[in-house]
């Protein structure tokens, strides 16, 4: 029995060894070389080509070859990038090789084709040792791209065969973990139909889950058309303006990197760079507007100067981005000169936190709505800077935040939210409601203001004569052109008993209601000094009297002519230029103007006009009218306008044309003779 025993176990001992041989032979194989892919049952589905699949640094084209012995090169998975696989900071070339044995499905297609997820950055497909398609462009002028849809490519009716994936990577930036390249995905091998039928639930999937962001995309560019359409209609309203360069930054900064749309990669991210810089600088001044700090001008001198360094490092940043990054001559300085810029224009990110301090510390009651603006914008710009700061050379520091701080908190309908993202859509949000709440009062005051003006305008309408009453003796044209919607001039013409009228001329500081109110106060006053005496000097010092106090530091000049038919004249000036007899000035003692003092005495100056003689009353706005050049009128200019013996509106005309820059009145006096006022 024991011999028998021994022999049985001898034989099942043989047997075993024999069975599992291949096993272990398997085995062994595979650390050399891996077995081909063996996608037997392949029919309506698809199968991950999950390898493993032999890898190898460096470039050749006769690895493209399917009988080049490849035995020696190591293996590496297609889940995951090689930089988590030992290859960390590697850029350059490198190539991945599968063999592929297919047995089709009874009624399968015999078609194939393969779907490529994301490879970092550029890559050629060979299948059998032919091209069967590339995304992107190898060196030596470079082009690939980011935030693709996944490829498919074709393959034909062959089974059996070698996929040859040749990949070059661009050199990293100062921001980059080194934990990329080459296959970040699965690639899918199936029929035609099946692989189309992949291609559209991603694009769908990919659709779904950009809801929130396209909602957010299009009230951006809301918000930034309204903003540039308001301040186009009204250049004064430069808080629509930053508005819409914040919408308008934000929205290139999502085309360019956001959407799927085949820009280069270098290109988008060196034109994202100055649209992201458009939009932190506006959202700086946005909060000068909203925090009420722009009153400030050493303040908004410092933020002009941080606005300029940040969009010129930023730019200059974008452009280094745009440059050819295959030349290794060039890559070490490229990489210095983005980490030295980098270094200037993140630290600038503090700007609005350094707003917020301000205007808390200057305690101004402002609304909750700009608030609100002042605390997501801290979040939202404060937020990034961390993130990209603690991204900065972390493929050495390996500093996890950054990865940390993107991670969604929380999935919507498909759609991720993390920090970055929902403070960004808050901010939006707030900045919009800001400016409209802004904007609606500043409608709302402009409303009142030019209520204002319309009552300032009837008022001012009023006390200037509207047809001018016979003066006898003489002929009178006038003339009379604000400036502004309401000026500060005005005359009066008022007839005394007999044959003497009296003209009054004047001019008050300032512009607007304030100066239609000070006018009604001088014309009022002097119809009732008028009642009193006809004395010109009387007149004046009663007025003067009545303005002192009232004009909360202003003044008026004015002149006082009593005519009678004769010719014969009284005249009293305080402080207004000296009528124009004929072509030179008439002599007339001057004064001060009027409310400047309690108590002022006035000179009153006796003349009379002949026959034909013309008496030109006239405000500084006519001596001052100024050229786009800054020359005025002058004097000289004057005395030969006089000369010509013009009437008001022609007199005034010529000022105007010159270039107004003041309220101009013009009354001109003319004798007659006797048979001109017989014949009048």
């Amino acid at each position: 029995m024991f011999p028998g025993s021994r022999f049985r176990r001898f034989i099942c001992v043989n047997a075993l060894l024999f069975c599992c041989a291949p096993f272990f032979y398997g085995q062994a194989k595979a650390t050399s070389v891996a077995a081909p892919l063996a996608a037997n049952v392949l029919g309506k589905g698809t199968i991950p080509l999950n390898g493993p699949w032999q890898f190898h640094l460096g470039d050749d084209m006769a690895w493209s070859n399917p009988n080049f012995d490849d035995s020696h090169w190591e293996q590496l998975t297609a889940d995951r990038p090689w930089g988590e696989q030992g290859h960390n900071s590697y850029s350059g070339f490198a190539w991945y090789r599968c063999r592929v044995d297919v047995t089709l499905a009874l009624g399968a297609s015999p078609d194939l084709a393969l779907l490529v997820p994301q490879v970092d950055n550029v890559y050629e497909l060979y299948w059998n040792g032919l091209l069967v398609g590339h995304n992107g462009k190898m060196p030596p002028d470079p082009v690939w791209y980011s935030n693709q849809p996944v490829q498919t490519f074709g393959l034909g009716s062959v089974q059996r065969g070698v996929l040859a994936v040749r990949v070059w990577k661009v050199p990293p930036l100062s921001s980059n973990s080194g934990t990329r390249g080459g296959f970040e995905a699965l690639p899918l091998l199936g029929t035609v139909e099946a692989i189309a039928a992949c291609k559209d639930k991603d694009d769908y999937e990919w659709l779904r889950s950009q809801q929130v962001f396209f909602a957010t995309f299009l009230l951006s560019g809301l918000a930034a058309l309204l903003g540039l359409v308001g301040w186009l209609r009204d250049r004064s309203q430069w808080l629509l303006f930053w508005m819409a360069g914040f919408g308008l930054g934000f929205i290139l900064s999502m085309m360019f990197l956001a959407f799927r749309i085949p820009w280069p990669s270098n290109f988008a991210l060196g034109l994202v760079q100055p649209s992201f810089g458009i939009s932190i600088v506006s959202l700086w001044f946005l909060l000068l507007w909203l925090l009420e700090l722009r009153d400030n001008p050493r303040l908004v001198r410092l933020i002009r100067i941080a606005a300029l360094i940040e969009i010129s490092t930023i730019s200059l940043d974008g452009l280094l981005i745009l440059t050819n990054w295959t030349s290794p001559a060039f890559v070490h300085p490229a990489q210095i000169a983005d980490a030295v810029l980098t270094a200037i224009y993140t630290p600038l990110g503090i700007v609005p936190l350094v707003l917020v301090i301000y205007a808390v510390v200057r305690r101004r009651p402002l609304g909750f709505a700009s608030w609100l603006v002042a605390v997501f914008a801290f979040l939202a710009i404060m937020i990034p800077v961390v993130t990209f700061a603690s991204a900065q050379g972390r493929r050495f520091t390996h500093w996890t935040l950054a990865d940390k701080i993107n991670a969604p908190l929380f999935t919507l309908n498909g759609n991720s939210f993390n920090v970055q993202s929902i403070t960004g859509i808050l901010l939006l949000v707030a900045v919009v409601n800001a400016v409209l709440r802004a904007s609606i009062e500043t409608i709302r005051r402009r409303t009142t203001l030019e209520q204002e003006f319309k009552s300032a305008r009837e008022l001012q309408a009023s006390l200037i004569p509207a047809t001018l009453p016979p003066l006898p003796g003489f002929a009178l044209t006038s003339a009379y052109r604000p400036a502004f919607e309401v000026g500060g001039d005005f005359f009066q013409i008022i007839p005394l008993g007999g044959d003497s009228t009296l003209v009054i001329l004047g001019d008050v500081s300032g512009k607007g209601l304030k100066a239609a109110l000070t006018v009604s106060l001088i014309v009022g006053a002097a119809r009732m000094l008028a009642e009193s005496t006809s004395n010109p000097a009387e007149i004046l010092a009663g007025l003067n009297r009545s303005l002192h106090g009232h004009l909360q530091g202003g003044f008026a000049t004015c002149i006082v002519l009593r005519v009678q038919r004769d010719g014969s004249c009284a005249a009293s000036s305080a402080g207004h230029p000296a009528p124009f007899l004929n072509d030179r000035e008439a002599s007339i003692q001057g004064a001060l103007p009027l409310g400047l003092f309690p108590v002022v005495t006035y000179e009153q100056t006796l003349f009379s006009l002949d026959t034909g003689d013309r008496l030109a009353l006239y405000t500084d706005g006519l001596l001052e009218a100024r050229r786009a050049s800054g020359e005025l009128y002058s004097f000289d200019r004057l005395k030969a306008l006089f000369a010509t013996r013009p009437t008001a509106e022609e007199a005034t005309q010529a000022a105007v044309a010159f270039g107004q820059d003041d309220d101009i009145t013009v009354l001109i006096l003319a004798r007659l003779g006797i048979e001109e006022q017989l014949a009048t």
